[in-house]
């Protein structure tokens, strides 16, 4: 059956982190059942990854074109991995599809988090290794055997499953949204949306990772809700962006605009009316210069990246919606809670930020496949790039000591003139520069006075 996710993507690693794909050129059971036994403990929470096997690598880059399998072999190799996959404990199965890349056959095995980690793995597959079995977990590109201090955490993450990737007991299949599904799968390019009249709603929902149990008590994932019902904030009550747009510089005059819906449809949403109703480009044409200065209140990309990243870090078990506050002389994003640890306060300050916890992996998979957010920790530095290029003011990333919220502060450009037409920002621009030259003139002469 074919997986939510667009394979082309999945290979180029312009979906997925490399850390978490992993190429193999050929069937190699013994190896291949260690990494899934790696990617199913999810060490760091990344949301698990992805093997595929046919694909050849150079230093985690996949080889095109494609070596690929034995067409002939392929069944086969699928019903060794189903039978090898028993000696993982505690049971664990991971979802495998066959994908045709450039008329080569490829095995793609999904490896989403476990239930109940941690798992083990035989070393081997002989008759003495199959009962000495070893915590395996994911170090950067490779799989290695966890360590004493790897091993204590693992059994400390057997309690502690993702928010997102929780099944969701108050609620049903029938929540689900299939037009939602089917536009999601549509625009990922994903071979499922072809499969989709000829799969059951249970169907369908496992092979997305977005349900969980036996047939007679299959219940949603808190992921799949949030992705694909009409209306997550009848199920979580901060799942909802608030867009304040004040008239005035008290803050007496506001106009508020509730965007609700799935968490996707809510962040492209909310995107295009800042994009139309906020962002404003400024052109100032400067006496004796051919090329007129342009410039934005504030860069599109910055306030996206920024709503993005409140998006995908916010804690939806929390019952406080995303804030965004667009101010005369800032735009203000607030979500909560805060970063998760080591992040802090002295961190978020430097140029770089390393996260080595995800709260939302499972979601963050699918706003990636979407080209909505990358997950990789770059999002406060592409807000820093973006705002240098416009020429505006340094952002301003804030928590409090608890990390009980997070504020993104996108200051507005100085030159910026709010209710002036071009004409006469263009005059008053030039004044002030020509006022400004010729101060500096008269100070320099002033001084070659003195001088003599």
């Amino acid at each position: 059956m074919a997986l939510p996710i667009n394979i082309k993507s999945l290979i180029t690693s312009q979906l997925i982190e490399s850390e978490r794909v992993e190429f193999k050129q050929g069937w190699n059971p013994q190896v291949i059942l260690r990494s899934i036994c790696a990617f199913a403990n999810d060490f760091n929470n990344l949301g698990g990854g992805y093997i595929v096997v046919g694909m050849a690598e150079d230093n985690g880059v996949a080889v095109m074109p494609p070596m690929g399998l034995e067409v002939a072999k392929v069944d086969g190799i699928q019903k060794e991995l189903l039978e090898i996959c028993h000696f993982i404990s505690p049971n664990y199965f991971p979802i495998v599809d066959v994908a045709v890349i450039e008329d080569k056959h490829l095995l793609v095995i999904w490896c989403p988090p476990g239930d109940v980690r941690p798992y083990k793995a035989p070393k081997g597959l002989g008759k003495d290794d199959k009962h000495n079995k070893l915590y395996y977990i994911r170090r950067m590109s490779s799989t290695v055997i966890a360590k004493e201090a790897e091993q204590q955490r693992l059994l400390e993450l057997t309690a502690k499953v993702s928010f997102d990737n929780r099944i969701n007991h108050h609620a049903s299949l029938g929540d689900f949204n299939l037009t939602h599904i089917a536009s999601f799968l549509q625009q990922i390019k994903s071979d499922l949306y072809e499969e989709l009249p000829h799969l059951s709603l249970a169907d369908l929902a496992r092979n997305m990772g977005i349900a969980r149990g036996s047939d007679e008590e299959i219940k949603p994932l808190n992921v799949g809700l949030l992705m694909f019902s009409d209306d997550p904030y009848q199920h979580f009550r901060g799942a909802r962006i608030e867009l304040i747009e004040y008239q005035d510089d008290i803050g007496d005059q506001f106009r508020e605009t509730y965007f609700t819906g799935p968490i996707w449809k809510q962040l492209i949403d909310v995107m295009q009316h800042i994009k139309h109703q906020v962002v404003k480009e400024q052109v100032i044409k400067v006496r004796g210069q051919a090329e007129a200065l342009r410039f934005y209140n504030f860069p599109y990309e910055a306030v996206e990246e920024a709503i993005a990243n409140a998006v995908f870090h916010k804690g939806y078990d929390k019952e406080n919606p995303i804030e965004v506050n667009v101010r005369h002389d800032c735009i203000e994003v607030l979500s909560f809670p805060g970063p998760l640890p080591p992040v802090d306060k002295a961190i978020l300050q430097g140029t770089k930020v390393i996260a080595r916890d995800c709260r939302n992996s499972r979601m963050g998979d699918f706003l990636k496949e979407l080209s909505l957010t990358e997950g990789r920790g770059t999002g406060l530095p592409k807000i820093r790039r973006f705002m240098v290029k416009n020429d505006s003011p340094e952002p301003i990333f804030e928590t409090d000591g608890d990390s009980v919220y997070f504020l993104t502060t996108l200051p507005i450009h100085t030159e910026f003139k709010v209710g002036q037409s071009e004409a006469q920002y263009s005059q008053s621009y030039s004044q002030s520069h020509s006022q400004s030259h010729s101060q500096s003139h008269s100070q320099s002469h002033s001084q070659s006075r003195s001088l003599q």
